[in-house]
C-alpha cells in the first residue's frame, strides 16, 4: 500500500513545524513576559519536547523534516526526491509563519519578538555555533533515518534529545536555531530580521557537513533499508 501523496506529506510537515514554532519559540514569550519562569533550561525542554512528539505523530507520515536544512540535506545525500524536496521547504515555512502569526494573536503584539533569534555574540561566532549544532543535528537524523542498525522506535527520543541538547549549550548563544523556518516565522511576523542570513546559511551547509560526515563515516557497505528521507520506520 502506497503512503500518503506529497500534499498530504507537506500539510503535516507544515502542522508539525506550526507545532514546533508554537510550542518552542511560545516557551522564549511566556518566559519573557512571566519573568523568566522558565528559563533557559525550560525552553530548550520545550523545543525539544516539540520535535519529539511531532517525529512521533508525523514521522510515518512525511518523515517529520520540520527543517528546510533537514530536507535540503536529504536531498543532498540522494536520501530525498529534489522534487519533494521543493515542495517541502514552502510547506514547513508556511507552518512557521502560521505558528508565529498565532503568537502574535493569542498576546497581542510581538513580545520577546516572538522568538525571533538574534545572535548575541559576533557573527563569526553565531555562524560556527550554528553550523556545528546543525551538523551535529543532521548527523543524528542521519543516524535514525538512514543506518539499518539505529533503533527506529527510538528516533523521536534521539531527534528530540539532541535538539534540547544543542539548544541548553546554544540557546544563550544564536538562540539555537539550526532551522531556517524556525528562525523564518518569527523574523516575518515580528519584523525581525537582524542577521537573519545567518539562520538560513549556517544550518543549510552545516546540515549537509552532518548528513555527507554520517555517510562517510557509515560507509557504502551498509544497505538502506529504511524510507528515504524519513526519521523514523
Amino acid at each position: 500500500m502506497s503512503g500518503p501523496s506529497l500534499g498530504r506529506r507537506c500539510v503535516a510537515e507544515a502542522f508539525a513545524t506550526f507545532v514546533l514554532v508554537f510550542a518552542g519559540c511560545g516557551a522564549i514569550v511566556v518566559d519573557s513576559e512571566r519573568g523568566g519562569s522558565l528559563g533557559e533550561t525550560g525552553i530548550a525542554a520545550a523545543f525539544g519536547l516539540a520535535i519529539m512528539v511531532m517525529v512521533y505523530a508525523t514521522g510515518h507520515l512525511s518523515g517529520a523534516h520540520l527543517n528546510p536544512a533537514v530536507t535540503v540535506a536529504f536531498a543532498s545525500t540522494r536520501h530525498f526526491p529534489l522534487r519533494d524536496a521543493v515542495a517541502y521547504v514552502p510547506s514547513q515555512l508556511a507552518g512557521a509563519v502560521a505558528g508565529a502569526a498565532t503568537l502574535r494573536v493569542a498576546w497581542e503584539g510581538t513580545p520577546a519578538s516572538l522568538g525571533a533569534t538574534v545572535p548575541s555574540v559576533g557573527i563569526g561566532s553565531a555562524l560556527t555555533y550554528e553550523f556545528a549544532m546543525t551538523a551535529v543535528l543532521m548527523f543524528v537524523v542521519m543516524a535514525v533515518a538512514t543506518d539499518t542498525r539505529a533503533i527506529g522506535a527510538a528516533a523521536a527520543i534521539a531527534i528530540g534529545g539532541t535538539v534540547a541538547l544543542d539548544a541548553l549549550f546554544g540557546g544563550g548563544v544564536t538562540g539555537a536555531s539550526m532551522n531556517p523556518a524556525r528562525s523564518f516565522g518569527p523574523a516575518l511576523v515580528a519584523a525581525e530580521w537582524t542577521d537573519f542570513w545567518i539562520y538560513v546559511l549556517a544550518p543549510v551547509t552545516g546540515a549537509i557537513a552532518g548528513a555527507g560526515l554520517y555517510t562517510l563515516v557509515r560507509g557504502d557497505e551498509l544497505r538502506q533499508s529504511r524510507v528515504s528521507g524519513s526519521a523514523v520506520d
